[in-house]
């Protein structure tokens, strides 16, 4: 009988290198309120959002991941050439076909590489890690970038007073690969169909290109009141799964990085996990807003750049949204980022 050989896998596994791309353009809540009947108190009394970045329509999905995927290989102290794999996390490629993810590859000197997106809604970045984290112990690759990248601004509806301040741009990225102890815990994730209308895109491209009014384009709508409940509920299982599967305890976490969605449901859910006083909890969506499948690098960049959360630092990440899905891992915090 033909025995066919074996790929071998690397144990010992973490993020070796962050990045982070924002876009220069800041919009406050006050420019938000120009368009809806609502106020700076308002929104940020409810969602912790005092600003968030806006991309230039030259500043695509595509582009802000080289300039973050760049910078995490840097920090890896890496090339391109020494990258195996690109993973990009998106909602907001404004093509269906190609993938983001190829000419990203090529024009961070990675062509010829397997490069792939994946559309989770927010739980994206995870979904991408729980990949990036098989395919190395796996063998498939030693070195994958996850790029989670977003360009919602092009997607919503200003005068939605239910959703428009919420969104924003940006891109994190980030190289998973061997490290001397094991420093990934296992991803817990998984989706909830019977939620499947909570965040969505309101209308197909074929519904909208036979329609009349051309001028009323797709826009992302959201249920907040039950998404609010569906997360502030459900999450907190999936956190202590993670933890669980880490075999580690809440007290020993050092930052708790959830997804930035809202700091009111961020604040439930830390309270529920009972963390030791002094965990770092990111609040990156103050100045950033939620940026989808981008939220949680960027999160753990901000925290990073700041002094907040150090290079080794035990810390769970919780993402969430569309599907509704989500994720959750146990990690430890990569080297200080440069520019």
């Amino acid at each position: 009988m033909t025995v066919l050989a074996e790929t071998n896998g690397i144990r010992n596994i973490g993020i070796l290198g962050i990045g982070a791309y924002r876009p220069e353009r800041v919009v406050t809540n006050d420019e938000i309120c120009e368009n809806i009947d609502s106020s700076d108190e308002w929104i940020y009394t409810r969602t912790g959002i005092k600003t968030r970045r806006f991309a230039r329509r030259d500043e695509s999905v595509m582009e802000m991941s080289v300039d973050a995927g760049r910078k995490a290989i840097a920090n890896a102290l890496l090339s391109g050439s020494d990258i195996d794999a690109v993973i990009v996390a998106t909602n907001t490629h404004l093509l269906l076909t190609p993938a983001a993810a190829v000419k990203v590859a090529t024009d961070l000197g990675a062509n010829g590489v397997p490069a792939f997106d994946v559309t989770v809604g927010c739980a994206g970045f995870g979904y991408a890690m729980a990949l990036a984290s098989d395919m190395v112990r796996g063998g498939s690759a030693t070195h994958v970038l996850v790029i989670g990248a977003e360009q919602l601004s092009v997607t919503m509806d200003m005068n939605d007073r239910g959703n428009c301040f919420i969104f924003g741009d940006g891109a994190g990225a980030v190289v998973v690969g061997p490290t001397e102890e094991q420093q990934l815990g296992p991803v817990i994730w998984g989706s909830d169909g019977t939620q499947f209308n909570a965040i969505r895109q309101d209308i197909d491209w074929i519904t909208f290109l036979d329609g009349d009014d051309h001028l009323k384009r797709p826009y992302l709508r959201m249920e907040g009141t039950s998404v609010f409940r569906w997360a502030a509920f459900e999450m907190g299982k999936a956190a202590q799964r993670a933890l669980d599967a880490a075999k580690i305890g809440a007290e020993e976490l050092d930052v708790f990085v959830p997804h930035q969605a809202n700091s009111r449901i961020n604040e439930l859910l830390a309270r529920g996990l009972k963390l030791k006083e002094g965990t770092v909890v990111a609040n990156d969506i103050e100045y950033t807003g939620n940026t989808s499948a981008a939220s949680i690098p960027l999160a753990m960049e901000d925290l990073l750049s700041t002094g907040k959360a150090k290079p080794g630092d035990t810390a769970l990440l919780l993402g969430y949204g569309a599907g509704l899905s989500y994720a959750a891992q146990v990690v430890k915090m990569p080297p200080v980022p440069f520019e």
